[in-house]
């Protein structure tokens, strides 16, 4: 499977929800419109708003409050990249320059600062008092994710059990936060499939992310930022990981070295991208993620049979092969 499109039981949910989002973020401020309007032609799959949508049909049925939660984990998810985005120093976002890129550093702040803003209004106004709870524990958990990754950064001591904290809390909270909240927001939803949809969510989340570490390694700007973008920032992710497990001290001391002083030179990059696929780095990674998705897909077993349940299932199995 190279790709996902929206899944037919959703598209009209998709389509209102799209209509909206692009309502709500209309303002009366013209450089706001003007990039606000930038992000919009730039977005990406919305796979964050999709999976509030199918988890709240898995359970039950669209409520005004699905829409709500989709609404605001999306205004959430903008926010974090674009926040990232300056964090990173990143100049690409999809293939197109990000905002920090094109307005500096201070204004994707600001932007990004007032995506959060509208979606803690929304949840005021409409009453969301428990969707607001479960996002805003996913900012906590993405936060403490994000500073975790930078402090193993400069030390370059991660250990496989620290880089899966990482990535549950930078990426898969978000995962988890818009699939509880399409839960709770079908309003018929019980404990067992609650714990069910909650740890498909966070396997989604690692295994996106693990799958994004791996094409950082095997893809030149496929997915819109650079090749060897986390080895340039010194990120060790699971690919290097297992293959420094498979060598001896001294020689993973060299690998660490080259990481540190590498001064994004593509010989000394190139040899570290070398090391990796030789100790079986990469295809160790892909293992973990397809074992992680056929756990998945056996969770879904306590969902009726249907066409949302199908397409959760191609979501899954759409994360474990992509391509980009």
């Amino acid at each position: 499977m190279k790709d996902f499109s929206i899944p037919p039981c959703i598209i009209s949910d998709i389509k209102k929800f799209e209509d909206v989002f692009n309502r709500e973020i209309t303002t009366n401020t013209t450089l706001l419109n003007i990039i606000t309007s930038y992000i919009l032609k730039t977005k990406g799959k919305q796979l964050r708003p999709i999976l509030v949508f199918l988890s709240a049909r898995m359970c039950g049925a669209i409520t005004e409050s699905t829409y709500s939660a989709a609404y605001m984990i999306e205004l959430l998810h903008t926010a974090t990249l674009l926040h990232d985005d300056v964090v990173d120093n990143a100049e690409k976002r999809r293939g197109f320059f990000s905002i920090n890129a094109l307005w500096k550093n201070k204004i994707a702040v600001l932007v990004g600062d007032y995506f959060l803003a509208k979606g803690l209004l929304h949840a005021i106004e409409k009453h969301e008092i428990e969707i607001l709870g479960i996002i805003s524990n996913a900012v906590k958990e993405m936060s403490e994710g994000e500073l975790l990754q930078v402090e193993k950064s400069r030390k370059l001591n991660n250990t496989e059990e620290i880089y899966f904290e990482i990535i549950r809390k930078k990426t898969a909270a978000l995962f988890v936060a818009a699939m509880t909240a399409g839960a709770v927001s079908s309003m018929q939803c019980n404990d067992e499939q609650k714990a069910s949809i909650k740890k498909i969510a966070e396997i989604l989340g690692v295994a996106f992310q693990i799958k994004d570490d791996i094409l950082d390694y095997t893809s030149t700007n496929i997915i819109g930022k650079p090749a060897w973008n986390d080895l340039k920032e010194q990120k060790i992710t699971l690919p290097l990981l297992h293959a420094l497990s498979q060598v001896p001290k001294s020689e993973q001391r060299r690998i660490k070295h080259l990481l540190k002083k590498h001064k994004n030179k593509h010989g000394k990059l190139k040899e570290i991208v070398d090391f990796v696929t030789a100790f079986g780095g990469i295809e160790y990674a892909q293992q973990t993620i397809d074992t992680m998705c056929k756990e998945a897909i056996e969770l879904t077993s306590v969902f009726p049979q249907n066409e949302s349940r199908d397409a959760m299932i191609e979501l899954i199995q759409f994360v474990s092969t992509r391509i980009k």
